[in-house]
C-alpha cells in the first residue's frame, strides 16, 4: 500500500475501534404524539415553526452511536380534493422529505376519517413491533422513546426482558408515569427546551 493509502487504512480502523465499543442506541419518535404535546397550551410551540428534528436526535444520542432514527405517523389522503387536504397532503410530504433528508426512516400509519374527525391507526403498533424486533436481533444497546403511549407497554416490558434498556423521552407537564415505571432512565422536557429546536 501507497503511504497515502496506509493513513486512510489506519484512520477507517480506528473509526470502526472507536465505534464498535460505543453504546448503540435507536430512536423511535411517536410524530403524532410528540406533535400533540408540541401544540399543547403548556408548551405553545408556534404553528408554523418548523422543528429541528435534527438537533433533537444529536442531543438525545450525546456520545453514543446511533445506529436508527425512526418517525412515526399516520399519512394524510385527499379524500376530498379540497384545499385544505390538498395543503395537508402537501405539507405532510414536504415535512417527510426533510426529515428523511436527516437520515430518519419513515414509518407509515394510516389516517382514518370518521365523521368528520381524523385518528391514526396502525402506529404504535409499528413501534411495538419495532422495538420487539430491534431487541431480538440485537440492533440496539439502549431504545430510546419519544412517546407517552402506554399501549407500548407489553412492548416495552419484553425489551426489559431481552436485558436491553429503555430511555423514555416525554414532557414534564404531562409525563407518562406508567412508562417511566419500566425505563432506565427518563428525560422530561421543559417549554424552555424546546427554544433550541426553532429552526430559522
Amino acid at each position: 500500500l501507497c503511504p497515502w493509502a496506509r493513513v486512510v487504512f489506519f484512520l477507517e480502523n480506528c473509526y470502526k475501534l472507536i465505534m464498535f465499543g460505543k453504546e448503540k442506541v435507536a430512536i423511535y419518535i411517536d410524530g403524532s404524539n410528540f406533535y400533540h404535546y408540541l401544540k399543547d397550551k403548556e408548551i405553545s410551540f408556534p404553528k408554523g415553526q418548523k422543528f429541528n428534528f435534527e438537533l433533537f436526535a444529536d442531543i438525545l444520542t450525546g456520545n453514543r452511536n446511533c445506529i436508527s432514527k425512526r418517525y412515526y405517523t399516520g399519512i394524510f389522503r385527499n379524500t376530498d380534493n379540497s384545499p385544505k387536504s390538498q395543503e395537508l397532503v402537501r405539507g405532510q410530504q414536504k415535512f417527510l422529505s426533510e426529515i428523511e433528508k436527516d437520515g430518519f426512516i419513515i414509518k407509515r400509519g394510516i389516517i382514518v376519517y370518521d365523521s368528520g374527525k381524523t385518528r391514526e391507526k396502525g402506529t404504535d403498533v409499528k413501534i411495538a413491533t419495532d422495538l420487539i424486533i430491534g431487541a431480538i436481533d440485537d440492533l440496539y444497546d439502549t431504545a430510546i422513546l419519544v412517546s407517552s403511549d402506554t399501549d407500548l407497554i407489553p412492548a416495552i416490558r419484553y425489551i426489559k426482558f431481552r436485558k436491553k434498556k429503555l430511555e423514555y423521552v416525554g414532557f414534564s407537564h404531562a409525563p407518562s408515569f406508567g412508562i417511566q415505571k419500566f425505563a432506565n432512565f427518563s428525560r422530561l422536557l421543559l417549554p424552555s427546551d424546546m427554544e433550541k429546536f426553532k429552526m430559522i
